[in-house]
């Protein structure tokens, strides 16, 4: 705090007065006025005591004043100036003092700043060592606990090797350089060796050479993709058994998630895998005993149904026609009796296929009502059908599986009716430009449903039961075979009945529409030069007849390099080239011709029967269009006329179809490519058709034979190889269900191949076995002219 100074007197000022002006000019200013007040102060004395005012008066008092005055005045100055000093020395020491004591109060704060720093310390340094004695605290506990831990680790480690090795599983590991690292019990069993001994050691030298490679693979596929992997595994103990083990193999990492190698995890499978064996040789026997009793049946049943049709359309009388009838309707449902067995095997195997093929809308509702009618009139009840326009002319659909749907479901009509009618009504609503639904209605007068078992009536083996109505037999698997076919055709079925009254099913099937057939265009060119390539026999002789027919000269390649050696040798107008050749695919051959310049104006067509491909996949290969196999007339003509036909320098005369219309007397069996075989035999004659399956019955058996084989040694691309040789021949000569059969075994991508292969041979022999004979027994009944 700062000192305040006083305010400053009158003898401070005149001293200060006296040190400015200086001593002497304050002493004669000091005598001058001491003179006029002694001057003044007498004249006043004198004149108040009335006396005489004499000069003698004033000269005495000037004498004295000036005797006194300088001394006194000399006195006084000293004393001020010696005050004034002293007063100035006063004041430097004041503000000495005032410095010292701002210098003190500065010490002062620092002092205390720096006592209040010592302080924190003080209590930085106690907080400090309150931490270190709860971290030594804290310390001493994790020891404490870690040491527990590890104690328990142990216990644990103990017990889960104790479980590990006690596992009736096979669990080993191995290190990155997939050597073992670790095993339990079984896997020591399994090689005859201890866990010690394993160690270090590698697959190659603890199992076989052809196990340890397929382990070692699997190793490497884990190690390499980083993933689980799970696979099958026959392997033999030291012992001398063999077990079938399903092995999971993971990696496995560190706590930091650094890999240490894979783990590997075996169950044993062997009586599961026995068991799989066994249910699948039964389900094979089951489908073989289903397929051989239903072509042995099926043969002789359909010459009953046959000829007691024959027999009815004869003069018979009444009784000799209810036989007859009674035979007729008795076969008709046996045979459906047997569609419903094998379809109900195939719903067991998930085998059912869906097949899409052109209905033609009335003469489907006329075949069906053709067989009801006559089931109807056998028991007096009135059949009536009808088509509700508008509908489609043709529509895309199953038509076996439809057809078997609907007279399952008017035979049980039939069946359930004592008298009365049955009715069937078809109509349609259409749901886009090219798609429709299409409804199909069954009505009877029957005995009826109750409406406590409508729910009940599609459940497998289930039948109504009633105490009045006796006549009705059967297997209880129709409607449920119904239902589900329905379904897998992505449609509906719906049911209404009143007791006695009758019922009625209404069945909805969404469909595309399928466009009316249009006239076969003529062809407009021919004496084209023409390179055939393809590799098998019935198909060049189908494919050369055709084309020869056709008016074109046909000269044939039957591998990829004979293909390209004659186009050296020759120019030609057009090279119909298979794509899958025995020495290279099509592409390569196009390519080769292509490089070498030796199509510069001659179109190539690749013969395929690869649907699935794009056609834009083909023409960026070096192809100018695509003929889909088996090779059909119309395309034939199509693909040629866009190629050679010019409207403005064609001077040939085109082509006409043959003027004589061959009169089918027979339509083909559903399992026969009707179209194909009408095609060929208007196009190529009766009698080339005949010798075409001549040979493909000659080759066939050479293939099959092959294609066995090469199962039998699991040479899945020889299978494949083999399958598109009997697709192509069977394709040429119209046996569509042998074709589709051997379409099935051909796809080697199948995810399910190795699955499936040995079902879909078993179809293709019963296809072979069935179609070939039905085959030659359709021309047979036709009455053909070339």
């Amino acid at each position: 705090m700062q000192l305040k100074t006083p305010p400053e007197s009158w003898a401070i000022k005149f001293a200060q007065f006296v040190d400015k002006v200086g001593t002497l000019k304050v002493s004669v200013l000091f005598v001058v006025f001491t003179l006029l007040f002694t001057l003044f102060g007498s004249y006043i004395i004198r004149a108040s005591m009335g006396s005489d005012i004499e000069v003698d008066d004033f000269i005495g008092a000037l004498v004295l004043t000036l005797i006194s005055a300088p001394w006194v005045l000399y006195f006084f100055s000293e004393l001020i100036k010696q005050l004034e000093h002293s007063r100035i020395n006063l004041e430097e020491a004041v503000s000495q003092l005032e410095r010292l004591r701002r210098h003190d109060v500065i010490l002062n704060r620092e002092l205390q700043n720096n006592i209040r720093q010592l302080n924190y310390e003080i209590e930085q340094r106690k907080n400090a060592q309150l931490e270190r004695e709860k971290m030594f605290s804290e310390l001493e506990r994790q020891i404490k606990e870690k040491s527990e831990q590890e104690l328990q680790a142990r216990r644990l480690s103990t017990l889960t090797r104790s479980i590990i090795d006690a596992s009736p599983d096979l669990i080993y590991y191995r290190n990155e350089e997939g050597k073992f690292a670790g095993c339990n019990k079984v896997a020591e069993e399994l090689v005859g060796k201890t866990e010690e001994e394993l160690l270090g050691l590698t697959p190659h030298q603890v199992y076989d050479e052809e196990l340890a490679r397929q382990v070692a693979a699997s190793d490497h596929e884990v190690l390499e993709r980083n993933a689980s992997i799970t696979e099958e595994l026959w392997l033999r103990f030291a012992d001398g058994r063999k077990r079938f083990f399903e092995m999971q193999k993971v990696p496995f990492y560190d706590n930091d998630g650094h890999r240490l190698g894979l783990l590997a995890f075996g169950r044993d499978m062997t009586e599961r895998k026995q068991s799989q064996v066994a249910i699948e040789q039964a389900s094979k026997d089951k489908t073989k005993f289903i397929a051989t009793i239903s072509h042995e049946l099926r043969t002789p049943l359909n010459g009953i149904v046959g000829l007691s049709r024959m027999l009815r359309d004869t003069q018979l009388n009444t009784e000799q026609f209810e036989w007859v009838s009674t035979i007729y309707a008795s076969a008709i449902t046996l045979g459906n009796i047997f569609n419903d067995i094998i379809d109900l095997d195939k719903l067991d195997r998930d085998k059912v296929e869906i097949q899409l093929k052109t209905v033609s809308t009335t003469a489907f509702v006329n075949e069906i009502a053709s067989i009801i009618r006559l089931l109807a009139a056998d028991k007096n009840l009135s059949f009536n059908y009808e088509v509700i326009e508008p509908v489609p002319a043709a529509f895309e659909a199953d038509g076996t599986r439809l057809r078997q749907v609907l007279w399952n479901m008017l035979f049980n009509a039939v069946k359930f009716t004592p008298k009365g009618s049955v009715s069937l009504s078809m109509s349609a609503s259409t749901t886009g430009t090219k798609t429709a639904n299409i409804h199909f209605t069954i009505r009877d007068t029957g005995i009826g449903i109750p409406k406590t078992e409508l729910d009940k009536i599609f459940a497998m083996y289930y039948q109504v039961q009633r105490e009045d109505f006796q006549s009705a037999t059967g297997t209880g698997i129709g409607l449920a075979i119904c239902k589900q076919m329905v379904d897998k055709m992505g449609g509906d079925i719906q049911v209404n009945s009143e007791l006695n009254k009758g019922t009625c099913f209404e069945i909805t099937l969404p469909v595309t529409v399928s466009d009316e057939r249009v006239a076969m265009e003529e062809l407009q060119v021919k004496g084209l030069n023409i390179l055939l390539v393809e590799d098998i026999e019935l198909n060049v002789m189908v494919a050369k007849a055709l084309l020869e027919k056709l008016g074109q000269k046909v000269s044939v390649a039957m591998t990829g390099q004979a293909a390209i050696d004659m186009a050296r040798a020759e120019t030609f107008d057009l090279i119909l080239l298979d794509i899958q050749l025995p020495d290279m695919t099509g592409f390569d051959v196009a390519r080769t011709l292509l490089d070498e310049d030796l199509v510069l104006q001659t179109p190539i067509v690749a013969l395929t029967a690869n649907v699935i491909k794009k056609r834009e996949e083909y023409l960026q290969n070096g192809m100018d269009d695509i003929i889909a196999k088996p090779i059909k007339k119309s395309r034939v003509i199509q693909v040629f006329n866009e190629l050679f036909a010019r409207t403005d320098t064609q001077t040939d005369v085109p082509i006409q179809a043959k003027d004589d219309v061959v009169k089918i007397q027979k339509e083909a069996p559903s399992v026969l490519d009707a179209d194909l075989l009408n095609m060929l035999i208007e196009t190529i004659g009766d009698s080339m058709v005949k010798t075409s399956l001549g040979v493909f019955k000659e080759k066939i058996p050479e293939y099959m034979e092959e294609m066995k084989v090469a199962l039998a040694a699991q040479d899945k691309d020889e299978v494949c190889s083999q399958a598109h040789k009997i697709k192509g021949a069977a394709g040429s000569v119209g046996l569509s269900r042998v074709q589709s059969a051997a379409n099935e075994i051909q796809q080697g991508d199948h995810p399910a191949w190795w699955e499936n292969v040995h079902d879909w041979m078993e179809q293709l022999d019963m296809a072979l076995a069935q179609d070939v004979p039905a085959l030659e027994l359709w021309l047979r009944e036709n009455e053909i002219d070339d």
